[in-house]
């Protein structure tokens, strides 16, 4: 047995997809917004998992211009139907309106970190779909959304059966179940002469759940489970919330686990808050427990999420052969210069305004739209895994304008997000008049704060160039600090200059506010320029070190 201490895919990797291949187990999650687009993880033993890369192309055009936050890629599933892996999906392009406005597309490979197909766009009920593959057949499992007034927009889980080769729906499309809390993420499997259909119910945030349905035909009719698999909605205590969006899969020894989603809240005086988003997790999963007749029941009993469990060893090379921690997109970065773990939003790096031959050891970003763009924002940056985390970065650049600046943030998204950038102001003692101070203001770092009741400047101070900027996020605070050049080593506190009060991460969430919101924070550096678009702000020694929080003392 080997000891697994979940969540195994730290930060923002929600809704995992999860398939066994031979030795090997894969996982896909949502991407949202945000390229590099589904990314890949695999593991041989289930505990610690490795970046394998991730669906280039399931965008077409490789462009999200436009999708609000949290729209774009949502809830991928992968699978296996002997030959080849099997991956669809959703692109979602409308966010919390009736119309989910949404293409479903399949695409195919035959290795995980290779070349995958165009992809072909099919029926498209609604978002969360999945493929079951059964004696050669390819069934597409899908969510209905009735958008007319008066509608449930989680309106039932419904199969088309399509052509293998052409996709095209064969015969009518079937109505599985419907259920009186939210179900959506179905997912099927095929057991005993059963056919199990696992669902993700009452919806992605605290009350999230598994629940399963059976039936003898794919088709249905289906009987639902008298009890969930898998939920923490009853315990906010738990150190997992947020458990749900399940898929079974079968060991090469015959056992069985369950991947799911989970989260790890901050308790705040304003209430959970999960700045790291959902993340995967894994538990061992039983047909045998006393009293299921024939239900999945979790092996450590009950349908609390574990934080640790043992999971079977099946493996045929040694446990040494794999990483020694959970996956941590920061020490499992690839080759290219602006590749994994560093993403952007809505299109992949371009060297037209993310260059790193220019100058090289640094990297050079264009300023383009403003932070709150959903169009063309340079911004990379990469997830914080931990609710201890610290970013730094040194940055040159000489702005000449109000209308130009570059920096730092912890990001959510464009409504939620924490900046110290170095721009242009007036004149110490003089008001915001625009442009008759071009030739003749100061350069300063400004940390300003968004959040769904606008833009605030938390504080200025003047600023040299190059200067080193950072921020040390310890729970739900964030202090950011700068050091100038010559100040000697910015990663000893003495030489850093906070700038501004603590700043709450909780902010920087799914949790606050009323938009729905499915990522999670992230640290990285942007640039903008809102007239020209030409300026340039050149960055290196980027560094985001995480480790785990240790409250002061008991939590609330």
């Amino acid at each position: 047995m080997t000891l697994l201490h979940n969540p195994v895919i730290r930060g923002f990797a929600p809704d995992p997809s999860l398939v066994r291949v031979g030795d090997w187990y894969y996982v896909a999650t949502s991407s949202f917004e945000w390229f590099p687009t589904i990314p890949l993880h695999r593991s041989r033993d289930l505990a610690h998992w490795q970046y394998a890369g991730h669906v280039r192309g399931a965008v077409p055009g490789d462009s999200l211009a436009g999708v609000p936050d949290s729209g774009g890629v949502w809830a991928p599933s992968l699978s296996w139907d002997g030959e080849r892996f099997w991956m669809t999906y959703a692109i979602v392009r409308s966010v919390g309106t009736p119309y989910f406005d949404l293409d479903t597309y399949i695409t195919t490979a035959a290795e995980i970190g290779g070349e995958w197909t165009a992809p072909r766009r099919v029926a498209s009920h609604g978002f969360d779909p999945a493929l079951f593959h059964d004696e050669g057949r390819l069934w597409l499992l899908n969510l209905q959304s009735d958008h007319r007034p008066g509608g449930r927009r989680f309106a039932g889980i419904v199969l088309t059966e399509l052509d293998r080769d052409t996709l095209a729906p064969v015969g009518g499309t079937y109505l599985l179940l419907q259920h009186e809390r939210l179900v959506e993420g179905p997912k099927l499997l095929r057991r005993d002469g059963w056919y199990y259909l696992v669902l993700a119910e009452g919806g992605t945030g605290f009350e999230h759940g598994v629940l399963v349905a059976r039936s003898r035909s794919v088709t249905g009719p289906y009987e639902v489970d008298d009890r969930p698999l898998l939920t923490s909605r009853d315990d906010p205590s738990l150190p997992l919330q947020k458990a749900g969006h399940g898929e079974l899969v079968q060991t090469p020894g015959g056992d069985w686990v369950l991947s799911h989603l989970a989260a790890r809240p901050l308790r705040t005086p304003d209430g959970l808050r999960c700045p790291l988003g959902r993340e995967t997790a894994i538990q061992p999963v039983t047909w045998d427990a006393k009293g299921a007749k024939g239900w999945p029941r979790l092996r450590h009993g009950g349908h609390h999420p574990a934080v640790e469990v043992d999971v079977p060893t099946d493996l045929n090379e040694p446990e040494s052969s794999v990483p020694a921690q959970p996956v941590d997109p920061q020490t499992d970065a690839v080759d290219e210069p602006l590749g994994w773990p560093w993403n952007s939003p809505r299109g992949y790096p371009d060297p037209s305004w993310a260059d790193t031959a220019v100058r090289p050891g640094w990297i050079r970003l264009r300023g383009r739209h403003g932070p709150e763009s959903r169009w063309a924002h340079s911004l990379l940056a990469q997830r914080i895994t931990e609710h201890r985390a610290e970013a730094e970065v040194t940055l040159e650049a000489r702005p000449s304008s109000f209308t130009q600046g570059a920096g730092l943030v912890l990001w959510y998204d464009a409504e939620a997000y924490v900046a110290l950038d170095l721009t242009w102001a007036e004149p110490e003692g003089e008001g915001q008049h625009g442009q008759q101070w071009r030739n003749a203001g100061r350069t300063v770092l400004r940390l300003v704060e968004r959040d769904e009741e606008g833009t605030e400047q938390k504080a200025v101070a003047d600023a040299t160039t190059p200067v080193t900027l950072g921020v040390t996020v310890e729970g739900a605070e964030a202090r950011f600090w700068y050091a100038r050049e010559g100040d000697g080593n910015p990663t000893r506190d003495g030489d850093r200059i906070p700038i501004g009060s603590p700043l709450d991460v909780g902010k920087l969430s799914d949790d606050h506010g009323t938009r729905l919101r499915f990522t999670g924070v992230m640290a990285g550096i942007h640039a903008w320029d809102l007239v020209d678009a030409e300026f340039t702000a050149d960055f290196t020694g980027f560094r985001l070190a995480c480790a785990p929080h240790r409250p002061a003392g008991p939590p609330d």
